[in-house]
């Protein structure tokens, strides 16, 4: 079982990224679980048909004294990807990172692994703050490898200094490993040089790069990722490009 964290800053694309990558892996073949992990609750939505789904703080919120199960929080979505929104508080009431402990520890309470066995496990995570429950993917034996979507803009790539830093304080302890940066291209200037210039002082090495297309907005339009709306196009095929480097630097958390 792979488990891959993709944190990146807010509005860079990295929902849009991790969907397109859950239903390209989809498509090869694999069973996959991804779990949103921002308060937007919107990672899963072009795996949803453009529908949200009810996130587990919901859940929890409708009923306190309710037993759920795994039918209430997980959603069966295309390619038979399995969908989890972590869920945040009423907005300027409580900790959007206490949402994500929440979610998770319902997971492991109710066995979600064991039983949906999932081949890779996706969280998709704001990288804007990288403390308390939005560290938890970090920590915890949760993920294995840690990938940042990133631009030329310099607020991502602060970002992405930020979240590297972030993972090797946690190193020594043994937990997730910073394992690059997929480069989703703003059509900034000399984009490549820029962002290879911030990993000479971030560390790390761009796995895949993503080129700016309206047909991404086209497909999310229609509720859908790329890869479902327009599978025979050169962008989908650059994320399915992303998949299998995505898999080439990872690892299963049985090796």
């Amino acid at each position: 079982m792979r488990k891959i964290a993709m944190y990146g800053k807010g509005g860079i694309g990295k929902s849009t990224t991790t969907s397109n990558l859950t239903a390209a892996l989809c498509q090869m073949g694999y069973r996959v679980m991804q779990i949103g992990c921002d308060p937007k609750s919107d990672s899963v939505k072009n795996l949803m048909g453009g529908k949200r789904i009810p996130t587990v703080l919901d859940r929890l919120r409708d009923d306190e004294n309710a037993e759920l199960t795994l039918d209430d929080i997980v959603c069966k979505g295309y390619g038979g990807a399995l969908c989890v929104e972590a869920g945040g508080p009423t907005p300027g009431i409580g900790c959007a990172g206490r949402g994500i402990i929440t979610a998770f520890e319902k997971l492991d309470e109710l066995e979600a692994m064991e039983v949906y066995k999932p081949d890779v496990i996706l969280y998709d995570v704001l990288g804007d703050v990288v403390c308390g429950g939005f560290a938890m993917p970090m920590r915890a034996g949760y993920a294995r490898n840690v990938f940042i979507v990133t631009s030329g803009e310099m607020m991502s790539l602060y970002a992405a200094s930020n979240i590297v830093n972030a993972i090797k304080n946690f190193g020594p302890r043994g937990y997730a490993q910073y394992s690059g940066v997929i480069l989703n291209s703003r059509n900034v200037a000399d984009e490549r040089t820029i962002v290879d210039r911030a990993l000479e002082e971030i560390g790390g090495e761009v796995v895949a790069t993503i080129g700016r297309d309206g047909i991404v907005q086209k497909a999310e339009e229609q509720g859908k990722t790329v890869i479902e709306a327009f599978p025979d196009s050169p962008m989908a095929e650059s994320y399915r490009t992303l998949a299998k480097a995505v898999l080439a630097k990872s690892q299963d958390m049985e090796e």
